[in-house]
């Protein structure tokens, strides 16, 4: 270890241990009562045998002793004293009383030394609780330039070592080739010069959280070679006004020195909202900042080599101003991954992952359409973590199941019992889901079944849309909520009454229909938007929003809705109804296996039984569920 660093370490121990020493020197000091005796005071004392200490010190800059002592009546912090004149005479007094009274008597001889130790005792300690004092006020400001240093940028420069390429972008094919003009003018800015072109001078990114915006911001950086500054928006709000706007102001000047360079904005919302909205007006400071941010981006000229790169999830937050041609002037939609882009982001991710040789990036790919970047690496990383601790060589198949479960859904609760009644009810609830799921063209592929709790739910049923399609027509969204109602129905059939499982699917198949009747126009009503998505709150808009329908409409919108819903609601009633004996089997099925995949549901709608090499991979996973139950109940 180096010396420096453990004198480092050691110094702020001594320097605490000294720091208590003088405090309590100081405290002893300040905490002693001295009494003033006279002469005469003094000799009846000393006849009446009352002094049990004496100390008398002569004094080197007149011709004086001063005389300390203690009385029998005094406590620990109490003395007395009082100066007299050198005499010899007094001194052979005091020695004639000290050997007929027998108190303690103390003389010093030298002079010197009580002067240097009353100033030690009595300035020294000051002095130091003083200079240290000092020295951690200005540490703190001139050590660390922080406390003070309000007014300069957050703004981080990336590493060198830590450069991002392309290569390490995955699946964003087009949203690069929106970027590559920049790199393109970065590297050579007088190619676009000489055409007349004028690069824009800020791009906002756009998308979900976790679909690679920051990454792809990096890649541009490091595929250029130009120094990269990072910042979030929250950093430049403080309680202070005006201090973000400086802070602005310095991250430009920083830009400016070091053009070519890229500044990369994270999480612009914080900053760039709408000015004076929400229910208090405005925010000063986070309005000052915007308006600076607004006036530098103005202020630099298009060939100067900077550009501005941000990104937010709620770009319909962000204020007019600053999106406007000259400041933002390019969006790039950063959306979820398609099916391929999911198989490359699993490639990336896999790289350093042991995989089993029957598991296939592409039929992963497959199986987790609506999955983020985010979430497909966190779903390997899920799936690496269960492998060892189930101390296996490769990550197989059954951790890649539970993983998904636990992104999806969160991790199962071992220690919820369900009662006999409980469990028949969920897998009716859930074989209810997969009947329609499979009797409907339209409806989405049952990827799994399984009755073991997790989160809020008591089961689920993981389907998957056939085709990744932008749009959906009247009748796919009409057997959705079939789909989402068949819970319900087939506990009514089943068991004659109906639970509380169902209200998250009612949420969902209410929503669908609403939006079927006042957004998309599937209705009776016509085609006509006669609703807005709501405004926010904090926006302000929806105390200003005003009412576009009336209250006979409203009337209309509920019925149309009603029919959706009741329409749907018959319909799966007489698909179960007809399908009773799926129903039955993939619920008893259910209730011996707690989970079944997609293969094992096709070959029990083909044979009605599941095949005996499924059944002891079944076996097998069942006891790979027990034994992680058991681990995570241990934890």
């Amino acid at each position: 270890m180096n010396n420096k660093t453990v004198k480092k370490g050691l110094f702020p121990y001594v320097f605490l241990f000294c720091f208590i020493i003088i405090c309590l020197l100081v405290f002893n000091n300040f905490n002693t009562t001295v009494n003033e005796l006279t002469y005469d005071e003094f000799i009846e004392e000393l006849e009446s045998n009352e002094i049990t200490e004496l100390n008398i010190v002569p004094k080197i800059s007149s011709d004086t002793y001063e005389v300390t002592g203690k009385l029998k009546d005094y406590d620990e912090t109490e003395t007395f004293v009082l100066t007299l004149p050198k005499s010899d005479e007094f001194i052979s007094k005091i020695s004639d009383a000290s050997d007929k009274n027998d108190f303690i008597l103390t003389i010093e001889e030298d002079p010197n030394s009580s002067e240097w130790l009353s100033f030690l005792l009595e300035v020294v300690p000051l002095a130091l609780l003083v200079g240290a004092t000092f020295w951690l006020f200005t540490r703190q400001i001139g050590g660390n330039n922080k406390s003070m240093d309000f007014g300069k940028s957050r703004a981080r420069l990336l590493e060198e070592g830590t450069k991002t390429n392309f290569k390490d972008v995955a699946g964003l094919t087009e949203e690069k080739e929106e970027v590559k003009e920049l790199i393109d003018f970065l590297k050579n800015p007088k190619r676009f010069q000489a055409m007349g072109a004028r690069i824009p001078k800020g791009v906002l990114l756009v998308g979900p959280p976790g679909t690679g915006k920051t990454l792809l911001a990096r890649a541009v950086a490091g595929e250029a070679k130009v120094p990269f500054y990072y910042i979030s928006g929250s950093d430049f709000v403080e309680l202070f006004v005006g201090i973000g706007a400086s802070r602005v102001r310095d991250m430009f000047k920083q830009a400016k020195m070091n053009a070519p360079c890229l500044i990369f904005i994270d999480e612009i919302d914080a900053v760039g909202r709408q000015r004076g909205t929400g229910l208090g007006g405005g925010h000063d400071e986070r309005e000052q900042t915007l308006n600076q941010l607004l006036t530098e981006m103005d202020g630099f000229g298009p060939h100067e080599g900077i550009i501005v790169i941000a990104a937010t999830n709620r770009p319909d937050v962000l204020d007019p101003a600053l999106l406007r041609p000259g400041r933002f002037d390019r969006q790039v939609t950063v959306g979820l991954p398609d099916k391929n882009a999911r198989e490359e982001i699993l490639k990336v991710h896999a790289k350093n992952k042991i995989l089993d040789k029957n598991i296939t990036l592409e039929y992963l790919a497959k199986r987790t359409p609506g999955f983020s970047g985010a979430d497909l690496e966190n779903l390997l990383n899920e799936a690496a973590l269960l492998a060892v601790r189930r101390n296996k060589k490769a990550i197989t198949m059954s951790e890649i199941d539970e993983a998904t479960d636990r992104v999806i859904m969160g991790p199962a609760k071992v220690t919820k019992k369900y009662t006999e009644k409980e469990k028949r009810l969920v897998a009716y609830h859930e074989a209810g889901h997969a009947v329609v799921g499979l009797k409907l063209e339209g409806a989405n592929d049952v990827q799994k079944i399984t009755i073991i709790p997790r989160g809020q739910a008591g089961g689920y049923t993981m389907m998957t849309p056939k085709e990744e399609t932008f749009t959906s027509t009247k009748q796919e969204l009409l057997e959705s909520i079939s789909g989402l109602l068949g819970g319900r129905v087939a506990e009514e059939i089943e068991f004659n009454e109906v639970t509380t499982g169902a209200h998250d699917d009612f949420k969902r198949a209410t929503k669908i229909a609403r939006s079927m009747v006042t957004e998309y126009g599937m209705s009776k009503l016509g085609p006509m938007m006669l609703e807005e998505p709501s405004g926010n709150t904090f926006l302000g808009r929806d105390y200003t929003k005003n009412r576009n329908i009336s209250d006979i409409v409203a009337h209309e919108i509920d019925e149309e809705m009603r029919d959706i819903i009741n329409e749907c609601y018959e319909k799966t009633k007489k698909i179960l109804t007809k399908n009773k004996d799926l129903l039955d089997l993939i619920a008893n099925t259910l209730l011996e296996e707690e989970t079944i995949t997609k293969e094992q549901i096709d070959y029990l709608v083909e044979h009605g039984h599941l095949p005996k090499e499924e059944k002891e991979e079944v076996e097998e996973k069942t006891s790979d569920n027990k034994e992680s139950k058991k681990e995570q109940s241990k934890e």
